[in-house]
């Protein structure tokens, strides 16, 4: 069966969740939930995420997040995947871990995703694992009402979901977390995943909604949907702005400026632009293996380099700008 491409927007925000294949306990150890956040960590400043809430539960996970410019699906596709290969190697077993691809619900009503974070955290308590999720280890909770020195949530974004005041939106947080203990612990199914029920937008909804250019209502979703360039187009575009040839790039002329071109394409290419290394490898007439390297080193590089980062960020307002106009149009510079 022939996947859907998923609908993603720069800054937008999504309910992300996926269950372990077979509901195996795998969290149930300590060690692979304490590897698993540690991930969604490493991933978060890799890509630029806000983390509004989060909850690592015996069997199945749930992230509420703001993307940047890098599409959701390289941080996905990363963290499930190294988890993966780890947790395999360290069981000495194969297959797979996670029973489907991730699931990722655009969230594009503030209300909405004030609920998201309510359901998320109340989720141990939803589960029967505790009766206060404050007692849950592996939970975005305990992080909003405790000083932590390295929070996995962003704990003021987080806040400022229910509350333009940070006072008043701590209380409101925590109002809403008692109601829905209360609840449960009164055998009642929660209003906040009531809510959740009528809010949430289907694959069909979300992109007929996105080709009509309609967010309805206020909008947590500010970001731009980038278009899908072919690779052979983006390369192009690229060594334009570049001002390289693309047969410099694509031949075996080893300058500095050729190498660096290379590695800024690949980049931006793979964090940004959702191209395939395969696909780039072919343009440029290069291994794929080495291109996924040019990738990784500019990564690593736009991390530790702030003059490497500015580039990167400039070149990419640059072609997002043109891609979104008729190229045709567009005086070279």
């Amino acid at each position: 069966m022939v996947r859907r491409p998923r609908v993603e927007f720069e800054g937008a925000v999504y309910h992300v969740y996926n269950r372990v294949a077979s509901g195996e306990r795998v969290f149930d150890d300590p060690e692979e939930a304490h590897t698993f956040t540690d991930l969604i960590r490493d991933i978060k400043q890799r890509d630029g995420w806000t983390v509004f809430a989060w909850a690592v539960l015996p069997n199945h996970y749930h992230l509420a997040l703001r993307t940047s410019v890098a599409p959701l699906s390289r941080g996905m596709h990363t963290f499930q995947n190294r988890f993966s290969r780890g947790f395999n190697r360290r069981r000495g077993r194969t297959g797979a871990v996670w029973q489907s691809r991730y699931h990722a619900k655009i969230v594009d009503e503030q209300r909405y995703l004030s609920q998201v974070v309510l359901y998320v955290h109340l989720n141990p308590v939803r589960a029967g694992l505790v009766d206060e999720p404050a007692k849950f280890a592996w939970c975005g909770h305990r992080e909003i009402v405790r000083r932590f020195r390295r929070p996995l949530v962003d704990v003021d974004d987080a806040l400022l979901c229910f509350d333009e005041r940070l006072t008043a939106a701590r209380r409101a947080y925590l109002a809403g977390i008692r109601a829905g203990v209360d609840e449960f612990k009164g055998g009642r199914e929660s209003t906040v995943i009531e809510g959740l029920r009528s809010l949430v937008w289907t694959d069909r909804e979300l992109v007929g909604r996105a080709r009509s250019g309609s967010a309805g209502g206020e909008s947590s979703a500010e970001g731009r949907e980038r278009p899908l360039l072919e690779a052979g187009e983006f390369v192009a575009q690229m060594c334009e702005l570049l001002g390289v040839d693309l047969e410099r790039v694509a031949g075996r002329t080893r300058d500095p400026e050729t190498a660096q071109a290379r590695r800024v394409i690949a980049t931006l290419g793979v964090e940004r632009w959702q191209q395939r290394c395969i696909d780039l490898a072919r343009v440029m007439h290069k291994n794929p293996d080495v291109v996924s390297w040019w990738a990784s080193l500019g990564s690593r590089r736009r991390l530790e380099d702030a003059d490497f980062a500015a580039r990167i960020e400039s070149l990419d307002a640059h072609l997002a700008e043109r891609s979104t106009l008729d190229v045709n149009a567009i005086p070279l510079s």
